[in-house]
C-alpha cells in the first residue's frame, strides 16, 4: 500500500471535522441497485466513519475496516450504532471465513488498494448475487479563478494534489475508474456495471477548506515546514466563502 494511504491516521480529527460527508442519495443508489433490502456489509477503509454512519443509520449491519487505528479510534467516537463493529485491517489483510455480506463497498478508499487480486478478494467476501460499490471525487472550487489562484499559491510545494486515476483513465473520459477496471480485470467475478454520478455543491469557510486540504494526503506527506508555507499562501488567495463542487462519481457491479 503507498505510504500516503497511511498518512491520514494523524490529522484523523481534521478529518472528522473537515471533510464533508455523504448523502441519503449514495445508500438509495445502492439499495436501488441492489433491488432489495440491504442488510450486511463490509466497509474498506472507513477512516472516521463518515460513510459508516450513513449505512448504519440505514439498518445495515457495518463491519467498518480501516488499516489505520487512529482513524477507527475517532470513527468509534462518532459511530454509537450497535450494528457497527470495527477491524482495524486493509483490504489485503481480510482473510474470508464463514461469513460473506451483501455488500462491499468503499467510499473514497479504493484507490488506496492493491491492485494484483483486487477483484478476487472483494468477491471472495461478498454472497453470490451481492454488491459491489465505490464512491469518490474531487472536492474543488467551483469558481475557476479561485481554482488557478490556490494551484499557483501550490506550485512552489506540490505540482498536483490530486490523486491521479490508477489505471490511467483521463478525466474526461465517459467511464470512469474502477468501473473501468471493473469491466476488464474484474469481469471475471463482476458484471453489470454501472456509473452514476450524483451532484454536489457545498459552501466552505476559507478556514474550513483550508482544514480540508490538511487532510488531502499530497498535502500531508508534505515536510512541516513547507506544509505551513503552502496553507498560508493558499489562505492569502481565498475569498471568505468557497463554493465547492465536490460531486461523488459512483461505481455498482453484482458479484457473477
Amino acid at each position: 500500500m503507498p505510504d500516503r494511504a497511511l498518512s491520514f491516521g494523524a490529522r484523523a480529527e481534521a478529518y472528522e471535522r473537515f471533510r464533508p460527508g455523504y448523502p441519503p442519495e449514495l445508500f438509495d443508489l445502492v439499495r436501488e441497485y441492489a433491488g432489495g433490502p440491504v442488510t450486511s456489509a463490509l466497509e474498506i477503509g472507513a477512516g472516521t466513519g463518515k460513510a459508516t454512519r450513513l449505512f448504519a443509520g440505514q439498518g445495515v449491519t457495518v463491519t467498518a475496516t480501516d488499516p489505520d487505528g487512529a482513524m477507527l479510534r475517532e470513527l468509534r467516537k462518532h459511530v454509537r450504532a450497535s450494528g457497527v463493529s470495527t477491524v482495524r485491517a486493509s483490504l489485503e489483510d481480510l482473510r474470508p471465513g464463514r461469513r460473506r455480506y451483501g455488500l462491499v463497498y468503499a467510499v473514497a478508499a479504493l484507490h488506496w488498494t492493491v491492485p494484483e487480486g483486487r477483484w478476487a478478494r472483494v468477491a471472495a467476501l461478498l454472497e453470490p448475487a451481492g454488491v459491489f460499490a465505490s464512491a469518490g471525487g474531487q472536492v474543488r472550487p467551483a469558481d475557476p479563478a479561485v481554482t488557478e489562484a490556490v494551484r499557483a499559491a501550490r506550485a512552489p510545494f506540490l505540482e498536483s494534489d490530486e490523486v491521479p486515476s490508477p489505471d490511467g483513465t483521463p478525466p474526461g473520459d465517459a467511464m470512469q475508474w474502477p468501473g473501468t477496471e471493473l469491466r476488464r480485470a474484474g469481469s471475471a467475478w463482476f458484471g453489470g456495471v454501472r456509473q452514476v454520478v450524483i451532484d454536489r455543491r457545498l459552501t466552505m469557510s476559507a478556514d474550513e477548506y483550508t482544514g480540508y486540504l490538511s487532510t488531502v494526503s499530497a498535502y500531508a506527506a508534505l515536510p512541516a515546514l513547507e506544509r505551513e508555507q503552502v496553507f498560508r499562501g493558499i489562505a492569502r488567495v481565498l475569498p471568505e466563502r468557497v463554493e465547492i463542487v465536490a460531486d461523488l462519481v459512483v461505481h455498482l457491479a453484482r458479484r457473477r
